[in-house]
């Protein structure tokens, strides 16, 4: 497919480009002292993804343990309730162990670690689902795990604390500013700084310093390419619409890379929050223009100072001021549609996917299912396929806590 003169059929080979860079985003804006270690990173990631012991290991832990392949599930109440005729689909990630899609690339990021010969992970985390992922994966591997969270995220994601620390975890709290995943990413990249000779930083999303978006892309890239094969055996032909949530974006890049060749609408849904004001939201794709943070140069939302804004979204692992550089490339080539959807609209679809298919999604989850919802009644046929990054068993507390049993 030729979509804006970028050939898809060749995409993966030319993007990113070998000093990480998706067009004019990407990149490694890092201090001098960390580009050797950066250069390390890159060279086992590209050793090991050609290795044919490496990917046997990785697949047989996603068949042993995390209990890969995931499955498709057809929504059929939801469908019939939306009543265009529509059929909605969702990828169900909920089900891969630890409840979300984090695993897929915490496991790869464990096992390259292993192969460098480190003796500890460092991460941030916002909804949690990244820190007990990788906390799973420093378990399984006998690593030290250092977990940095901000304090309302701390606050909000109380089950998700206590797993990681029972799995043997430190969780360190960050109070700095609006202490939620910016914060978190800041503190573990001063860390990571401070011990790179005995530890990798296995960042949690498509962002930062080359490698990480491509190495994080495709570690979750076998969500797409399971997907595209399941929907086509399910139904015999591909979907329509691919909808996914896209905070920093590592599950949508999962999901999208199995689909970017084929004749399918791809949708990234950010998070509106409260509303267009600036911090009041973290729609960075939607309302953002371009600029550097954390290593990598892609859109983000900035103050009048040209600093990260505030951000705001129901969803911790949503609230964060940039998306992963390839998110923009896709988003100026218009090959990827951004969307949003509001707090309350992803309460809506939190309950009533709950209420109608038996599954409780993730916060970050329910936008994606609730733009869907809105997809399919602004369609006249076809389906919709679902990215369900997450199970929402850690947003319980919090949802009944401020929004009450609907």
């Amino acid at each position: 497919m030729i979509f804006n003169e970028v050939d898809f059929d060749t995409y993966f080979k030319k993007y990113p480009s070998t000093d990480g860079f998706f067009g004019k985003y990407g990149g490694a804006f890092i201090p001098s002292e960390l580009k050797a270690a950066m250069d390390e990173i890159t060279k086992a990631y590209n050793t090991i993804c050609k290795s044919r012991k490496f990917i046997d290991e990785l697949r047989r832990i996603r068949r042993e343990f995390q209990g890969r392949p995931t499955p498709i599930s057809h929504l059929q109440r939801l469908s019939e309730k939306v009543g265009t005729g529509v059929q909605l689909y969702a990828k169900r990630e909920d089900l891969n162990h630890t409840g979300a899609h984090k695993l897929n690339h915490c496991m790869g990021e464990a096992l390259l670690a292993k192969y460098m010969g480190k003796k500890k992970v460092i991460a941030e985390t916002g909804a949690g689902q990244h820190g007990v992922a990788l906390a799973t994966a420093a378990a399984y591997f006998g690593l030290e795990c250092d977990i940095y969270m901000g304090a309302v995220d701390i606050k909000k994601q109380a089950p998700n604390v206590a797993r990681m620390k029972v799995l043997g975890a430190r969780v360190v709290e960050v109070t700095d500013g609006l202490a939620t995943l910016k914060e978190a990413v800041d503190a573990a990249f001063d860390a990571y700084c401070r011990e790179y000779g005995d530890a990798i930083y296995c960042i949690g999303s498509v962002v930062g310093p080359h490698p990480f978006p491509m190495m994080v892309r495709g570690f979750q890239s076998v969500v797409g390419i399971e997907a595209r094969e399941q929907f086509v055996q399910m139904t015999g032909e591909l979907p329509d619409a691919l909808v996914a949530c896209v905070g920093g974006g590592s599950n949508a890049m999962g999901i999208f890379s199995g689909f970017l060749n084929d004749p399918v609408d791809i949708y990234g849904v950010e998070p509106l929050g409260r509303g267009v004001s600036l911090g009041d939201h973290a729609a960075s794709l939607s309302y953002g223009s371009e600029g550097v943070m954390h290593g990598f140069n892609s859109i983000m939302l900035k103050d009048g100072d040209g600093s990260p804004a505030p951000v705001y979204s129901v969803a911790s692992g949503l609230d964060y001021p940039s998306s992963g550089p390839e998110h923009a490339f896709l988003h100026d080539l218009g090959r990827v549609k951004y969307g949003t959807v509001s707090d309350g609209e992803a309460i809506d679809a939190f309950y009533t996917l709950s209420r109608l298919e038996g599954i409780i999604p993730a916060l970050e989850s329910s936008h994606a299912v609730a733009f869907g919802i809105k997809l399919a009644r602004e369609m006249e046929k076809g389906a919709v396929l679902i990215n369900l990054s997450g199970r929402g068993d850690k947003d319980l507390d919090y949802v009944i806590e401020r929004y009450g049993i609907k």
